[in-house]
């Protein structure tokens, strides 16, 4: 048992110094440089993608779709019947509730003989109108999502071919597997780093569209209870007009 054990470690030690003198530590540097051109598109793949991740924590936020401040004061002007105060109120506020706003308000001030539905109707599509960009933003980090791993697949095959292609040149040759190692070793680290970006950029794609979602229902909640109000004081003109007009039979009576 002593003398197996002996042998064992002997070996293990042997094949570790071996290892370490044939197989030398790279860095991540050397990494780099061994997938060769094609990290080049992948880096910018990466760049990018942390680029859409902080652009999206910092934008797709409540605040820039429908904030409270803005809901109370609109609440109260709409139940004054303040049209152009509301107005003047969504031309300072930057929100995507108050551009439905604006965009209504716009219209019933341009055409005041519109009816309640056809401006129930510009404010649904100028709604869907912002949803639907809301959407499409964060589309970009789902495109890297597929493209790096894509290009990963390019670099594999570009490494393939170097290898055989270098193993044709030198038929023969004693150094054809470390030859055939460096194709191989491009195409493993290309196909590695095309998979790494896409994981991550799909995984804050999922992330961010579970969000613009969230923030979709908080819209459509608040243009709702705008469209509601504006209802509300948009009925009250004919019950005013006609209280001030007397009836028919009263001015018989006169």
């Amino acid at each position: 048992m002593k003398t197996s054990a002996c042998v064992l470690a002997a070996l293990t030690t042997s094949s570790s110094v071996y290892a370490q003198d044939v197989i030398p530590s790279k860095s991540l540097f050397d990494l780099i440089q061994t997938g060769g051109w094609v990290m080049i598109p992948l880096g910018f793949a990466s760049v990018l993608t942390v680029m859409l991740v902080l652009i999206y924590l910092v934008t797709l936020r409540r605040g820039a779709v429908v904030s409270r401040e803005y809901m109370e004061t609109a609440a109260a002007l709409l139940k004054k019947r303040d049209y152009l105060g509301l107005l003047a109120v969504s031309n300072r506020h930057n929100e995507a509730v108050a551009r439905i706003a604006r965009r209504m308000l716009d219209f019933t001030t341009t055409n005041p003989g519109a009816s309640l539905e056809v401006v129930r109707e510009v404010a649904e599509t100028e709604g869907g109108r912002v949803a639907n960009a809301l959407n499409h933003r964060i589309f970009y980090l789902a495109d890297v999502g597929m493209l790096a791993p894509m290009l990963g697949l390019l670099g594999t095959v570009v490494g393939i071919i170097r290898s055989f292609g270098e193993l044709g040149k030198k038929a023969g040759d004693a150094s054809q597997p470390i030859l055939l190692a460096q194709g191989v070793g491009q195409a493993l680290v290309t196909t590695a780093a095309g998979i790494l970006i896409g994981i991550v950029a799909m995984a804050f794609y999922a992330f961010f569209r579970g969000r613009v979602q969230s923030l979709i229902s908080d819209l459509e909640a608040a243009s709702t209870h705008l469209l509601s109000l504006f209802a509300m004081s948009f009925d009250k003109k004919p019950r005013e007009s006609a209280r001030r007009r007397p009836s028919a039979d009263e001015d018989d009576e006169y």
